[in-house]
């Protein structure tokens, strides 16, 4: 029997993060022909976590420019896809979670009459504005997808809502398998103010705000919370490195400059930020990825937004939702700063995403589909 091919598509730092270790996986299957494309929707943040796992690429459609825009960045992964699919001819192509590229992928599948494995699959908020687009991106490409990777039992159930039954998995988050190979006990960061922070003594709060949802008077009342924060606890020292978002950029440069205390940096390489979320007290966030990577690493969670697609963390314990509004968020952040119950209460829950094996589940899951192996994989359990 010839060998099945299978080719994952991303195009962004994070989904490069959870794709790269279940790439490796694949290409170490006998009975699979591992093919890896990119999009490149970000250059050089996609291209540190490609050398930090050492994944080469097959097909680079390298469509980032200056200023783009949803309809550029879809469109040209679109039209980009469509020599890739003819010239490699893949069984089956994967895509992850929620980005342009990922629906962009799918959809260029799908007119290729090919297959479509979806990872992360089964998030919602059932709010298709926020988080925008990926809200929409990620329910089309569930419409779209043969088989579905859910992180969680709850991910399975939101498909189950839409009459999406067959082809389900639960197989745990990739993200998990991926902190087994960044973090590392005598980490050496590129930044210097990194290697000299006291994490021992001093509170350190890793800050990530860049959601679009978020531009205008959320984000203005999220960094005024966190100049509050650090003006409250002399202990707190606050590291963010901001997005390199235009408007992120204005409004963190605007409300937390010149403060002793407040580390406004470059954005990190994938095993930077893991190493420094290891060490850090408290994590503040409006990122998805970090609700996931932050528990595993035993760290809470406050998530600067509305809602989150990732309730399991809410009911776990393991993430707070602070919201938008500068009051909800200095207060929730007070609590974990001055009350160790509060703060050991979170960072001792258990992670509900993932063991450290979601790439071997999913590999598993592509076998039994095609008939390369007897039994399905067995489910993940937190």
């Amino acid at each position: 029997m010839s060998k099945k091919k299978v080719m994952t598509i991303f195009g962004t730092r994070p989904e490069a993060i959870k794709m790269a270790p279940l790439a490796l996986e694949l290409s170490r299957r006998p009975d699979l022909d591992a093919l890896c494309c990119v999009t490149a929707q970000h250059r050089q943040m996609l291209d540190s976590v490609l050398e930090i796992f050492h994944l080469k690429p097959d097909y680079d459609l390298n469509i980032m420019q200056p200023r783009q825009t949803l309809s550029t960045i879809t469109s040209k992964c679109l039209l980009g896809m469509e020599d890739v699919l003819e010239q490699a001819k893949p069984d089956l192509v994967l895509v992850h979670g929620d980005t342009s590229t990922t629906f962009a992928g799918a959809l260029a599948a799908f007119y290729h009459q090919i297959p479509v494995g979806h990872v992360e699959a089964g998030l919602r908020t059932y709010d298709k504005w926020s988080p925008f687009p990926e809200e929409m991106n990620r329910k089309m490409v569930g419409a779209i997808a043969d088989l579905h990777f859910c992180p969680t039992a709850s991910n399975r159930e939101n498909l189950a809502r839409e009459n999406i039954t067959k082809g389900v998995f639960l197989t745990g988050n990739t993200v998990i398998d991926a902190l087994q190979t960044t973090v590392v006990k005598d980490f050496t960061f590129s930044e210097d103010i990194l290697n000299n922070l006291d994490y021992d003594n001093q509170k350190v709060i890793l800050v990530t705000c860049h959601r679009r949802e978020n531009y205008g008077q959320p984000m203005a009342n999220i960094m005024t919370a966190l100049r509050r924060v650090a003006d409250a606890f002399p202990e707190v020292e606050l590291v963010y490195p901001v997005h390199l978002s235009p408007v992120v950029q204005e409004a963190a440069h605007t409300y937390l400059d010149n403060h002793p205390r407040i580390h406004l940096i470059a954005p990190l390489s994938v095993d930077e930020m893991h190493n420094l979320m290891a060490r850090c007290y408290l994590v503040m966030t409006d990122s998805g990825g970090l609700q996931e990577e932050a528990p595993a690493l035993g760290k809470p969670v406050l998530v600067l937004r509305r809602e989150t697609e990732r309730p399991e963390a809410v009911a776990a314990g393991t993430v707070r939702l602070a919201g938008v509004e500068e009051a909800d968020i200095f207060r929730m952040a007070c609590e974990l700063l001055g009350d160790r119950d509060a703060y050991l209460k979170m960072a001792h829950a258990v992670n509900p995403y993932g063991d450290g094996h979601a790439c071997q589940r999913i590999a598993d899951a592509i076998e039994w589909h095609f008939g390369l192996r007897s039994q399905p994989p067995a489910e993940f359990h937190p």
